[in-house]
């Protein structure tokens, strides 16, 4: 059991990772091309749209797991050492998303909803 233990201590610091990595890129230390690069990992993990749809058994999840730590991988090596020592080190916010996380949701949400809707119209 030691190994689900090591994959849940890598699992909490992806996410910690990636809560620095989107306070980090509000940093005016932080070249563009970063920033583009963490918009399109972004847009990846949120649109419904895969390289291999998700349907697919093991592979449809596999290119997610793999593209999307990579990708933060790139953007972490584009951010400069400092600026990624320094959100690291602040104290990760807890308890429930904020208004920004809320907003994500509904633009979600909102997205879906008009992909249905064309859907419901194509058919008719």
């Amino acid at each position: 059991m030691a190994w689900l233990r090591a994959w849940k201590e890598r699992a909490r610091r992806l996410r910690a990772d990636a809560r620095a990595l989107f306070f980090a890129l509000g940093d005016r230390r932080v070249p563009w091309y970063a920033r583009a690069l963490a918009g399109a990992v972004v847009a990846y993990a949120v649109s419904p749209v895969d390289l291999i749809p998700d349907f697919i058994p093991v592979l449809g999840l596999l290119d997610d797991i793999i593209l999307i730590p990579a990708g933060m991988y790139l953007v972490f090596r584009m951010v400069p050492k400092e600026v990624v020592a320094e959100y690291r080190a602040r104290e990760p916010r807890r308890g429930t998303p904020g208004i920004m996380g809320w907003a994500a949701a509904a633009v979600v949400l909102l997205v879906w909803a008009a992909v249905a809707a064309a859907v419901v119209l194509a058919v008719k």
